[in-house]
This record gives C-alpha cells, structure tokens and sequence, in this order.
C-alpha cells in the first residue's frame, strides 16, 4: 500500500508540475459545452432539456484526452520497465496511475459540471445528483481508458485507436448517466441508476488493472 501511494503522489506531482493534461481537459470541458447554444439555439427549456446529455458527452470526451499519455511517457523513458520489474505488482502500479489520471482530470471536470448545468439552464434540483452520477461514472471510465491506453503503449496514432476502444465499452456508463439526471429532472427516482453506476465501477475495478496489467506486460516483452 505504501508503494503504491507513492506512486500516486509520483504521479500527481508530475501532473500538477506540467498541469497540461488537466487544463486542457477543463478547457475542452468548458469551451465545448458553452458552443452548444449557438448550435441548437437559445431557448432556456430545450437546453435543460438537453443538458445533462451535453455535459455528460462532453465530459466524456474531455476525460480521454490525457488518457493517451497515461503510461506512454513512463514507457518512452523507460521507467514503465522499471516499474514492471518492481517488487510491487504491476496492477497496483496501474491503479495508482489510474487513481491519478482521475484526481487530475476527472475531479475538475465534476467541480465544474454544475456551474456549466446552470449556464445551460437547467435546475438547481439536478445539480447534485449530476455531481453524484459523474462521481461514481467517470472513475469507471478512467479504468476503461486504462486498458486501451495499455493496449496502444508504442502504437502510431495511439489517439484514435484509444478512441475506437475506449468509446463503445464507455456508452453504458453514458447512458446510466444521463438517466439518473433525467430521473431527476422529472421527478423520478434515480437511486436505480446510481446503483448500476456504482455496479459498473464494482465491476471494472477488479478486471480494468488486471487487463492493463496483461497488456503492459505484452508491450514489454
């Protein structure tokens, strides 16, 4: 446990010193939702009816942004073979990693989804269970991005084939949770929906570091 916190804060130091990847990440976020009212217009009512998909997709795509880099770079100077070589196993090494991509990049996305929920007019009512529907999808999406990062480690046009990867395992975690924002905007209950979320995460935790592992361990040899 300590290795693998160690790690961690490796990787968050290196994430904050460069701070790219996140603010890139937050920007996209931010620049991408705020143009989708000169594309489907104005009206109040249609974006709020609408809303939770945007920022659902968006954030989506913004939190696969430095995925790619997740672990090309320690791959490139070596230091993912030193890792591998480590007494610490490997999926340990990849969930620290991955628990940083999602510190970095996934906890600004959700600090700032209710303030772009507002600037899309929808009610005050779906803020939190928006905040709570990003909390338990987008670490699961972090953990699929994972594997096909590892998949991709040494690839030519490692962005695209992540996205080819990535995308379609992503679109039930979509779904679920664009459906408990929209159970929340009508009225509904959404506890439904948060627990297939949290059953997608309860799933994918286990099996996303052991994959990524498989494949690093292919990349290098």
């Amino acid at each position: 446990m300590r290795r693998t916190l160690l790690i961690l804060r490796r990787d968050l130091r290196l994430a904050l010193r460069q701070g790219s990847d996140s603010f890139a990440a937050v920007m996209f976020f931010v620049m991408a939702v705020a143009l989708f009212p000169f594309g489907v217009g104005p009206e109040p009512n249609m974006l709020a009816r609408i809303g939770s998909g945007i920022l659902w997709v968006t954030a989506l795509m913004a939190s696969m942004l430095a995925l790619e880099r997740l672990f090309q770079n320690d791959y490139d100077d070596g230091s993912l073979e030193l890792l591998a070589l480590a007494p610490l196993p490997l999926e340990a090494v990849v969930i620290a990693k991955i628990a940083a991509h999602w510190i970095a990049t996934a906890l600004p996305l959700i600090a700032a989804a209710p303030v772009l929920a507002l600037l899309l007019h929808a009610p005050a009512e779906i803020l939190a269970p928006l905040a709570l529907a990003l909390l338990l999808g987008t670490p699961t999406i972090s953990l699929l991005g994972a594997v096909g990062a590892a998949l991709i480690i040494g690839s030519r046009r490692g962005g695209v084939l992540l996205s080819l990867l990535v995308l379609p395992l992503a679109i039930p975690v979509l779904i679920f949770g664009v459906g408990a924002v929209e159970a929340a905007l009508m009225g509904l209950p959404a506890r439904p929906y948060f627990l297939v979320l949290a059953a997608f995460l309860l799933a994918a935790l286990p099996l996303c570091p052991w994959a990524a592992a498989a494949a690093i361990r292919q990349a290098l040899e």
